[in-house]
């Protein structure tokens, strides 16, 4: 009977491997499709990519008639995805303690799989089989045909008009990285707002950046049909019509969950993905489960932290938990939106300060005041930042340390923070729960 047997190499695949290793256990690591899994492969790697190269072209706009060659900018992003692939994950796993398996596992009963018709016992499982696009029941939607993340950053032919279908983070990010390759892009939402369980302001600001770019955002709408048509597909909604080159279906992702859970007694919650407790153990006590298959925030970086936790709550027994409160998430738009901790509304009486970042020097210095900052506190103690502005991403981890730490508005004040950067609008946006900063000098 094997220790330990890790369903899936993705995030949180090999984060369980590794936490494996260290302490002392050498896992059996079954997956199927390209090592690394999603974010390497089809997510967060070249999609990033495709988004940094958009900005460079955009900014440069200003000074020079530079050119996108579209399908240079992709050659560029599979060549950095090989890279990558290779060597956070085909060389790291060579330096590893492991018994590699590549196929599908399903299993048999509650301690035993079967991949590739081999029947494998072990005492413990770590099931971190990611997740996949969802797809919605459109009439119509399957003989017309559409992209996933995964066809739209291997793009089979250049477009010059995209419909994207959905209105969360993935909708954004492809909307203004299609939109900065010189294509016509359309953003259609059905909820009245875009990124709906973010904070309003955001959701609003979103729109706007996505509008002054010249893409089209429609919300608060019901698609009715998609169907061909001569100058390509065709949505049809409850308030009209769009036709596109292609369509993007960018509506979420479901957990990978066909592993025949119901023979090793593993239940699922109301999202379909796996039911697991705080510390990550699922309905049979001896199946850990860890990353996007929890049907929970579907991030990388949360994945990889959850593959850790499972795997040495499954070998010592050690009772560990991860502080969700504390979990930072980032939409890679220009400017970044980005949050942590709670929204103003799930927060009784709390106090609550703004600041734009026209009153950020470095946002002047680098041309872009869009956005601002907004941290919610209840009696000084920091609950909640959320925030709109470039280079939120490298901004929005502090942000989630003071949460983590449970810190307070005077904690950050008290902190000296570098002039001029980005992340002093952590400290500036603390200084306003003291005084007026649209009077305060650079210096203070």
């Amino acid at each position: 009977m094997k220790k330990l047997v890790i369903i899936g190499y993705g995030a949180a695949g090999f984060a369980s491997l590794i936490k494996a290793n260290e302490l002392g256990v050498k896992p059996v690591l079954i997956g199927y499709g390209p090592l690394g899994g999603t974010c390497v492969n089809f997510g967060c790697v070249p999609s990033k990519k495709i988004l940094s190269l958009g900005e460079i072209f955009h900014k440069s706009e200003k000074y020079c008639n530079c050119k996108i060659d579209f399908f240079e900018i992709f050659k560029e992003e599979k060549e950095l995805v090989s890279k990558l692939r290779k060597s956070k994950y085909e060389d790291v796993i060579s330096s590893y303690d492991v018994e590699l398996i590549q196929g599908k596992a399903y299993f048999i009963s509650p301690s035993e799989i079967k991949v590739n018709n081999q029947i494998i016992e072990a005492e413990k499982f770590i099931i971190a089989t990611g997740s996949s696009p969802y797809i919605p029941d459109i009439k119509g939607i399957k003989e017309t045909g559409f992209w996933t993340n995964v066809e739209a950053l291997n793009p089979d032919r250049k477009i010059d008009s995209l419909i994207i279908i959905g209105g969360r983070a993935q909708a954004l990010e492809f909307a203004q990285m299609y939109k900065r390759l010189g294509v016509d892009v359309a953003v259609l939402q059905r909820s009245k707002r875009l990124l709906p369980d973010w904070e309003p302001e955001i959701s609003l600001e979103a729109k706007k950046i996505l509008e002054d770019e010249g893409i089209i955002v429609a919300t608060n709408l019901q698609i009715k049909e998609i169907e061909k048509c001569n100058k390509g597909k065709k949505v049809i909604t409850d308030v009209g019509e769009v036709t596109a080159d292609e369509i993007l279906l960018a509506t979420g992702r479901k957990p990978n969950v066909d592993l025949n859970l119901d023979k090793a007694g593993v239940s699922l919650n109301q999202k379909g993905g796996i039911l697991v407790n705080d510390e990550l153990r699922t309905t049979n006590p001896n199946i850990f489960a860890a990353g996007d298959v929890i049907g929970d925030k579907m991030l990388e970086a949360l994945a990889g932290k959850e593959g850790t936790i499972a795997t040495e709550n499954a070998l010592t027994n050690s009772h560990k938990k991860i502080d969700k409160l504390s979990v930072p998430q980032v939409i890679f738009t220009q400017p970044n939106l980005a949050s942590v901790g709670l929204k103003e509304k799930e927060v009784e009486n709390p106090d609550v300060r703004t600041v734009y970042m026209e009153d950020i020097a470095k946002a002047n210095i680098l041309n872009e005041t869009r956005g601002f900052i907004k941290m919610i506190t209840k009696n000084r103690k920091i609950l909640g930042v959320h925030l709109v502005m470039e280079n939120g991403a490298e901004v929005i981890n502090e942000a989630a340390l003071a949460i983590k730490m449970r810190a307070s508005v005077d904690d950050i004040i008290d902190t000296v923070h570098i002039f001029p950067t980005m992340a002093e609008a952590l400290r500036i946006v603390a200084l306003a729960f003291n005084i007026d900063v649209k009077k305060m000098s650079c210096c203070v």
